[in-house]
């Protein structure tokens, strides 16, 4: 299951669940993904990272279950000095059990996603043009500036 940042052709700007990438595309030449503001069917995907599902408890939300969702602003709220030192540990974390593949991590992203080298979590150097290219092809990305601790100022 992947979460897409989507766009209509008048601007608005929304999220779809999809199966995959290729499920995205399919439905919407069937004419299945509309916008949830305009109804337009002009939709495509716009460049998208990771998402964790929170759903809407809205009686009046517009959403088409199984293509759309809206997300809850009203979550529990932390401080933001508490958001933020958590988030910084967690991408640290991250950082320092990924291995680092540096200016290869586009070419080594793909050989992965496609099967042709083990499965891991890597981390590394890519444009954003390039981050751009892997997520289009369904490739899972965290475009993060996380230094690691040993290399902070």
């Amino acid at each position: 299951m992947i979460v897409l940042n989507l766009s209509c052709d008048q601007g608005h700007q929304f999220e779809g669940w999809f199966a995959s990438r290729n499920a995205f595309g399919d439905q919407v030449a069937k004419g299945m993904v509309n916008c949830t503001h305009c109804q337009s069917a002009a939709v495509t995907a716009m460049p998208s990272g990771p998402h964790v599902r929170r759903v809407r408890h809205d009686n009046n939300s517009n959403e088409h279950p199984g293509n759309v969702l809206n997300v809850d602003n009203s979550a529990v709220q932390m401080p933001a000095p508490e958001v933020a030192r958590q988030l910084f540990a967690s991408l640290a974390a991250m950082a320092r059990s990924a291995e680092n593949v540096g200016l290869k991590f586009p070419e080594e992203a793909r050989r992965i996603h496609y099967n042709e080298a083990p499965a891991r979590t890597i981390r590394g150097i890519a444009s954003s043009d390039e981050t751009r290219e892997l997520m289009e092809e369904g490739i899972l990305v965290l475009p993060a500036l996380v230094p690691p601790e040993n290399e902070t100022h």
